[in-house]
């Protein structure tokens, strides 16, 4: 059973970097503020990356259940995010997108989702209203920071303000930048967990089968404990250099994590703390290749 705490969809992509427009080309290209750039897999030929082909690939690889986050870099998708919940209630659970300076809403979703690292402003205490309203609502926060522990500060603060409210902290605390243990020892927090997503992309120059990747991971766990981390892909980004699969399986196939190690990474940490229920593990479709 593995449940996937950090994936995205989008109908149309219209969104921003650094001010700057950020759209699709065609073939999984996009215009990211001026560079084109694959943004997602050549097969997604007209810029959809929709809730249909996640399911696909996820029946494919044997994920039961996902969390969708979103990113200002592909523009606020609530509606559509709302649409995907509607045709796969029992295994999506969707994020609304909070962004510095305009209305959010939490209705119909399971959380919502603050790029903290882009806001223009940094001190997370000036956006406590978002996160009152969630704690209000028993929704959860999924947050990215900025790098390091420029950040950490400001969510302690509001980590103690709301010590009830379930917050999930992004890319593995950005592991591979300095600093990133202070965002790892948020967690430490009863209601605080950090996802892997984006792992892949963070070791991407090491390739599979990451071993800093998992050496990480067992380094986190000894900060905030194996119970608050959680496994991620990043989909459908990090599917530009690698399968669906294979952003998992290097943890499956590693000696380094116990089989309960394992289980709780990939599937119980975020069973708990999104509170999953009822789901089953896709059935197993042999293909082309096996025996």
């Amino acid at each position: 059973m593995i449940i996937d705490s950090h994936v995205h969809l989008w109908k149309t992509q219209h969104g921003r970097v650094d001010g700057r427009p950020v759209f699709s080309l065609g073939g999984g290209k996009s215009d990211f503020g001026g560079e084109v750039r694959q943004m997602t897999p050549p097969y997604m030929l007209n810029g959809e990356n929709t809730a249909e082909m996640l399911i696909a690939n996820m029946d494919y690889a044997g994920v039961c259940a996902a969390v969708v986050t979103q990113e200002e870099i592909d523009g606020n998708q609530d509606a559509y995010l709302l649409a995907a919940k509607e045709k796969y209630p029992a295994r999506l659970q969707i994020c609304s997108l909070y962004e510095e300076g305009r209305p959010f809403t939490l209705d119909g979703f399971d959380g919502v989702k603050l790029c903290a690292g882009r806001f223009p402003t940094q001190d997370l205490t000036k956006h406590a209203a978002v996160f009152e309203a969630a704690n209000n609502a028993g929704k959860f926060v999924f947050v990215e920071l900025a790098d390091g522990d420029r950040q950490t500060g400001s969510l302690a603060e509001l980590i103690q303000q709301f010590p009830d409210l379930r917050i999930a902290i992004g890319h593995f605390g950005m592991v591979t930048r300095d600093g990133w243990h202070e965002q790892i020892r948020l967690a430490r927090a009863k209601n605080v967990r950090v996802e892997s997503g984006g792992i892949t992309w963070l070791f991407h120059r090491e390739f599979y089968p990451y071993p800093s990747a998992i050496r990480a991971v067992k380094e986190a766990a000894e900060i905030c404990g194996m119970d608050k981390l959680m496994w991620g892909s990043d989909y459908p980004r990090t599917m530009t250099a690698i399968t669906y699969r294979m952003s998992f399986d290097f943890v499956q196939k590693t000696n380094a994590l116990t089989e309960a190690e394992k289980a709780a990474f990939l599937f119980q940490n975020a069973a708990s703390f999104f509170g999953f229920t009822g789901l089953k593990e896709p059935v197993h479709i042999r293909n082309m290749v096996e025996d």
